[in-house]
């Protein structure tokens, strides 16, 4: 049975047991996850019910019916969203000269994916560097704490990131394709311009202490260090 007549007669079963509509639909997003229907079809649908429908299916349209979602087409659609994660709707829809609506209808409905952004993910640390994380760094942390209680309270760290011009590619140009059942993809950081700037922060507990752009002049740069000349 398709998911949304599944999901109409829950709701028919819901009235029929006064189930108020906000509480049916917390039920069937619970139950249906993504393919739960709209908040907004949801409610037409429980009003409807509760006037008196029986039908659960949709009632034929007047006008010329739509062709787009054929069979030829989420083919297509699925073809070209294989072959490139990253198509955009427009890009999709001007190849197959359909409506922007359709092919975002073919995914939701007929392929049951959806738009993710890629997440940032930092380098992959090796054995020997977890490894000294929780035996020497986390667990003298640990024993400091212990034996102090106000120790971190009185830590003041700082860290560095790059301040670029504009980036080359945005977590939105980077978003996939993807079924429900599919992890998020992965970004990985890169550089997005020539023209940056290093920008400094120190914190404590608190939040920010103190930040400030570091100048061009007097700084070069080894690794991940910085070193600033006297």
């Amino acid at each position: 049975m398709d998911k949304n007549i599944e999901q109409r007669v829950c709701l028919k079963f819901c009235i029929a047991n006064g189930i108020s509509c906000s509480e049916s639909l917390k039920m069937l997003q619970k139950a249906y996850g993504e393919s739960t229907l709209s908040k907004t079809r949801a409610y037409e649908w429980y009003k409807a019910f509760k006037s008196g429908r029986d039908v659960m299916e949709d009632l034929p349209r007047s006008g010329r019916p739509s062709t787009s979602a054929t069979e030829v087409n989420i083919a297509k659609v699925k073809e070209i969203v294989t072959e490139n994660p990253h198509s955009t709707l427009r890009e999709i829809a001007t190849e197959l000269s359909v409506s922007h609506e359709s092919i975002r209808t073919i995914f939701t409905n007929n392929l049951g994916m959806k738009h993710v952004a890629a997440r940032l993910v930092p380098k992959d640390l090796n054995f020997f560097q977890k490894l000294n994380r929780v035996m020497r760094v986390a667990e003298d942390m640990l024993e400091r704490v212990n034996s102090d209680p106000t120790f971190m309270k009185r830590i003041v760290t700082g860290d560095e990131t790059w301040v670029y011009e504009f980036d080359m590619q945005t977590s939105q140009q980077a978003s996939e394709w993807r079924l429900p059942t599919e992890p998020k993809p992965k970004k990985p950081r890169q550089s997005r311009s020539k023209v940056k700037v290093m920008l400094t922060v120190f914190f404590d507990y608190r939040g920010v202490v103190h930040s400030e752009f570091l100048p061009e002049e007097g700084a070069y740069f080894e690794g991940d260090k910085i070193n600033l000349d006297e």
